[in-house]
C-alpha cells in the first residue's frame, strides 16, 4: 500500500475516533440557559396567563413578563462544548439539577408542584395587597395530633382564643406560642355555621416545647375574585412575584409597566414577601433577548446580577411586594428607584 495512504488512514483514524466518541458519549453535566418568557398579562393558546374572575377588570397595556431556565440534559462531549462557548449557557454537574436516588420524573414532578405552590402564593398575595377577603381553612389533620377528634379537613379557623385569624401565619403563631397541656378555644365554621372548640395543646414531636395541634392550615380566597393561572409544562417556583403584579394590575387603575417591557422574577409568599432564585444571569438574557428594558431582581439576588446584566437592562431591586409596586409607580413617574450595584 502507497506510504501516503498509510499515513493518512493512520492519521484519520483517531480523528474518526474522536468524532465517533465526542457525538456518542454523554458528559455528567447540564446546561443551564435562556428559557421562554411570557407575558403574564397576555395570552397562551388561546387563554388568559393569569385569568382574573369576580371582579370587574381594568384595561393593561404592556408586558410583565415572567421568565425561565431552560435545562438541556444528556449531552455529548460536542453539544456540551458548543453550549459552553457560546458564552449565554453554563454546564453544571448533573446532580445539582436532579439528586441522585431521584428519578428526572420525580425531579420534575417536583418542580411542578413548586409552581402550583407559586401560583397559590402569588394570588394569596395579592389579594392581601389589595385588601380583599381570604379565609384560613384546614388541608389535613393529623390522624395522631391533638385535634383528630375535634377538628376537620376543610374546617375554617375564625379565630383563635378571641383573636380573629387573617393568615396561616396567625393560626401557627398562636398555637406554637401556647404552653403544651393549656387549652385553647377555637371557633371553627363547618358547613356554613360556626362551632366552638377547645382543645388541649400538645406538645410539638421535634421538642421544641412549642405547642402543637396536628393541623395543617391554608390560606384560601374567599371571594368574590378567582385567579386561574394558564402556563402549563412550567416548573419552580420564581413566576409568584410576576404572576402577583398581574393580578394587581388587572384590578387597579393604572399600568403598572406603564406601557413598558418589564420583566423580572422571584418566589413570594402571601405575605408579600420576595424571595431568591436560581439562574439568574440566565433569565436577564431571556428578558434583554425578548425586548425587556426593566428587571425585576429580587433583594437578595441583587449581587449576581449586578456582575451580569446584559447591556440597556435596568435592574429594579425588590424586597417585598409592596416595594416592587411603589418601584413600578416610581419608574412611570420618572423618579429614581434602587437598583442593583
Amino acid at each position: 500500500m502507497n506510504r501516503r495512504i498509510i499515513t493518512l488512514l493512520a492519521a484519520l483514524i483517531p480523528i474518526l475516533a474522536l468524532g465517533v466518541v465526542g457525538s456518542v458519549v454523554t458528559v455528567p453535566f447540564v446546561a443551564l440557559g435562556p428559557g421562554p418568557t411570557f407575558n403574564t398579562l397576555g395570552e397562551v393558546e388561546g387563554k388568559q396567563v393569569v385569568d382574573v374572575q369576580g371582579a370587574p377588570l381594568k384595561p393593561t397595556t404592556g408586558n410583565l413578563n415572567m421568565t425561565t431556565v431552560s435545562v438541556r440534559d444528556r449531552l455529548n462531549i460536542f453539544e456540551a462544548l458548543g453550549l459552553w462557548i457560546d458564552g449565554q449557557h453554563g454546564l453544571v454537574p448533573r446532580a445539582e439539577v436532579y439528586p441522585p436516588g431521584q428519578s428526572r420524573d420525580e425531579v420534575d414532578k417536583s418542580n411542578q408542584q413548586q409552581f402550583k405552590d407559586s401560583e397559590d402564593s402569588a394570588e394569596l398575595a395579592a389579594l392581601n395587597y389589595l385588601k380583599l377577603p381570604t379565609e384560613v381553612r384546614l388541608v389535613n389533620v393529623s390522624e395522631d395530633g391533638p385535634a383528630k377528634e375535634l377538628l376537620k379537613k376543610d374546617d375554617e379557623i375564625v379565630s383563635i382564643d378571641g383573636k380573629a385569624v387573617a393568615t396561616t401565619k396567625d393560626v401557627v403563631t398562636a398555637i406554637s406560642s401556647t404552653k403544651p397541656g393549656t387549652p385553647v378555644h377555637l371557633v371553627v365554621r363547618r358547613d356554613n355555621q360556626e362551632q366552638n372548640v377547645e382543645i388541649p395543646v400538645g406538645a410539638r414531636p421535634d421538642d421544641s416545647g412549642k405547642g402543637y395541634l396536628g393541623v395543617t392550615p391554608s390560606e384560601f380566597s374567599k371571594g368574590p375574585v378567582k385567579v386561574d393561572f394558564n402556563l402549563g409544562e412550567i416548573g419552580g417556583p420564581s413566576a409568584g412575584l410576576m404572576f402577583t403584579l398581574a393580578v394587581i394590575d388587572k384590578l387597579t387603575t393604572g399600568d403598572l409597566s406603564g406601557g413598558k417591557f418589564v420583566a423580572g422574577t422571584g418566589t413570594i409568599d402571601p405575605d408579600g414577601k420576595v424571595g431568591p432564585i436560581g439562574g439568574i444571569q440566565y433569565k436577564m438574557i431571556a428578558a434583554h433577548d425578548a425586548g425587556a428594558v426593566t428587571f425585576m431582581v429580587p433583594a437578595a439576588n441583587c449581587n449576581e446580577a449586578a456582575q451580569r446584566t446584559p447591556d440597556g437592562l435596568r435592574l429594579v431591586k425588590v424586597d417585598n411586594l409592596a416595594d416592587a409596586v411603589q418601584a413600578l409607580q416610581d419608574l412611570n413617574a420618572g423618579k429614581e428607584v434602587q437598583g442593583c450595584s
